[in-house]
């Protein structure tokens, strides 16, 4: 899957994005050493690299057509990625009750709309796109997607990725600020092992934190992991169960959208 979609090829990316807002450092550079193309035999073809740069090329492009679109309407968006489990969508559905910002939810899954149900049910709005097989969104399926979404109304639009650790962060979607999450119960090692996804984050949540107790997982060593690979992340420790920790999301939320 990754091999034919490109995802895995690190890349040295000239489509930054300038923004007018804080912790725009999500489209910066993180791009690796060209010597990691190597390690894969499959893709030292120069024409196999040379049709997937313009599939990724052609990505970031769309990628930029749905952030202008997304502008257009005053609404900031949030690229939210972690793996399967980690409580994307319990965040959303519960978010709701800690903000008067309005906003709607764009799904990503391989198969179902439970995700959106769920959503839907609880009164936010919410499209769900089913990959199939892909191991991620791209800026089409989300440009597919908005013209299901009413952004009249919105402030802000949240795209919840495909759950998955790897191929999300090579795919820009057009959206303005990525959060990553990564649970209590997926453990503290995490973060280093699946470095290209934290060095793209604005922000990193570690989630459900009420199951601290339970789990050998060291909060501080976890953010000491994340700030050693993106010095201007962010990080949050939440529950869904702490209302606190919730408003804390909620505030951060609306301190780094586009006026």
């Amino acid at each position: 899957m990754c091999k034919d979609c490109g995802c895995s090829i690190p890349r040295h990316d000239h489509h930054a994005h300038d923004h007018d807002y804080s912790h725009s450092h999500s489209h910066e550079h993180h791009s690796h050493s060209h010597d990691e193309l190597h390690s894969n035999p499959q893709l030292n073809d120069k024409k196999t690299l040379s049709v997937i740069h313009k599939i990724l090329d052609k990505n970031d492009h769309e990628a930029a057509h749905n952030r202008a679109h997304f502008e257009d309407h005053q609404i900031t968006a949030f690229n939210l990625m972690s793996s399967p489990g980690s409580g994307k969508t319990t965040l959303l559905e519960h978010l709701k009750e800690y903000t008067d910002l309005n906003y709607a939810v764009i799904e990503g899954d391989l198969e179902t709309s439970r995700d959106a149900d769920r959503l839907i049910a609880k009164g936010i709005p919410a499209y769900q796109i089913q990959t199939g097989s892909a191991c991620h969104l791209d800026a089409f399926m989300v440009h597919s997607a908005l013209h299901h979404v009413d952004l009249k109304p919105l402030d802000i639009c949240f795209v919840e990725n495909v759950g998955n650790l790897v191929c999300p962060a090579s795919y820009d979607v057009g959206t303005h600020i990525n959060v990553v999450l990564v649970s209590i119960p997926e453990g503290d090692d995490k973060i280093e092992k699946y470095p290209v996804m934290f060095r793209k984050a604005d922000l990193v949540l570690i989630t459900k934190a009420d199951l601290l107790p339970h789990f050998d997982f060291d909060i501080e060593e976890a953010k000491a992991q994340v700030k050693r690979l993106n010095p201007q992340a962010e990080v949050l420790v939440t529950s869904v169960k702490d209302s606190a920790s919730m408003y804390a999301v909620a505030n951060w939320l609306n301190e780094h959208r586009r006026a």
